[in-house]
């Protein structure tokens, strides 16, 4: 994994918008009815091509594939492997949480009530674990290809490929076959280690998408912090257990409070969760610090220190609005760290995923994702330039 040893070095969280054509190919596969395979592959690789070019031509060093191929940043497993059927379409947000009465009933009564129209553009399945987990097609195989190829076309600084969390995965995709979940994070675990070894075998940066390690609080029925925490460890050894033969300056770790433009006054403070964080055998870790709900999160590395030799990816563009940020307030944000964790331990990132989902109505319109992401480079060249006089 590159580190930020003469500049401060840029990236993002790994998905980005489809085209339609491409969301048309996807929601016809996942819906399995018939489609094109051949198209979709072609159509796979090229859009992976095209936007690794871009990123390389918006300044960002350490790109991705886009995640062009995954109808969902989390879900797509479920076609991959044996053992998913079924359909579970219950959203998470308000249904679970019954630790406290929502701050805001009324939104809360407003969401559910626009859940079915709330993304047209969505997927169709959200399956359930029904029976033992094991490898179906090994796609991430022509993933790795896709992105390969396309990086051998750009001077980009460095490659890498997003991998959901055995604990994202237990959240969006119950369990209804093991006979709890620590057996079920485990039996992810031990399949999904095949994806992450064959990501670092090939010479990319492997990171891990867990939003569950903060969203969870918020998602999910916990009696107390304690009994949170307690899972979130569990969640972490699972994983652990899965990159166990993988160095860890070849892994990021990112952690969010969910992808969503909604109040996040029920998120868990960074304070609460950054001990396990820190637990997880990555050489850098991604969290969100742009967004107004997190924005001022930057004060806990005050007084917790970053591991020895380990890097922080903070968000310093927020990924649910049209706003282009300022380059001089990119750079402030990210001075603001460096001064804090050394300035060869800050690489310049995105707070969430700009296309966690497959959709014909992207948050964040793709021609505003890469001026967000000009900027994105702009701040950083210009905190670099602070940084190293």
């Amino acid at each position: 994994m590159k580190r930020s040893t003469d500049r401060i070095l840029t990236s993002h969280t790994g998905s980005l918008p489809r085209s339609v054509e491409l969301y048309n190919l996807l929601h016809d596969r996942a819906s399995g009815g018939p489609y094109d395979e051949a198209a979709f592959d072609a159509t796979v690789k090229a859009a992976v091509a095209n936007l690794v070019r871009k990123q390389v031509e918006n300044g960002v060093d350490i790109v991705s594939d886009g995640e062009q191929s995954k109808p969902m940043f989390s879900d797509y497993v479920a076609d991959r492997l044996n053992g998913f059927e079924g359909s579970h379409n219950s959203p998470d947000r308000f249904v679970n949480n019954t630790r406290h009465p929502d701050p805001h009933p009324e939104y809360a009564a407003w969401f559910l009530s626009q859940v079915v129209n709330w993304n047209p553009g969505a997927m169709p399945r959200r399956p359930k674990c029904v029976g033992p987990i094991s490898w179906r097609d090994r796609a991430y195989e022509t993933d790795i290809a896709n992105m390969k190829a396309a990086l051998a076309q750009t001077p980009a600084v460095e490659g890498f490929m997003p991998s959901p969390s055995p604990g994202i995965i237990a959240m969006r995709l119950p369990n209804e076959y093991y006979k709890d979940e620590e057996e079920y994070l485990f039996a992810i675990a031990e399949a999904m280690r095949d994806e992450y070894q064959a990501i670092a075998d090939a010479g990319l940066v492997l990171q891990i998408d867990a939003p569950d390690t903060a969203m969870s609080w918020d998602r999910q029925h916990w009696e107390s912090l304690g009994e949170f925490r307690a899972a979130v460890a569990t969640r972490i050894a699972a994983l652990n257990h899965a990159l166990r033969d993988i160095p860890e300056e070849q892994v990021r770790f990112h952690v969010c409070w969910g992808n969503n433009e909604s109040p996040h006054t029920n998120d868990v403070p960074l304070t609460d969760i950054i001990d396990l964080v820190f637990q997880v055998n990555a050489g850098a870790y991604s969290l969100e610090a742009a967004n107004p709900r997190h924005g001022h999160e930057w004060r806990v590395f005050e007084t917790v220190k970053v591991p020895d030799g380990k890097s922080l990816m903070p968000g310093v563009i927020d990924s649910v609005t049209m706003f282009v940020e300022h380059p001089d307030l990119v750079a402030e944000r990210l001075v603001r760290y460096a001064n804090l964790v050394g300035r060869e331990n800050v690489i310049a990132g995105v707070d969430c995923g700009f296309g966690t989902g497959a959709s014909v109505t992207p948050r964040v319109h793709p021609e505003i994702v890469m001026a967000k992401f000009a900027a994105l480079a702009e701040g950083a060249r210009r905190a670099s330039a602070q940084l190293w006089k």
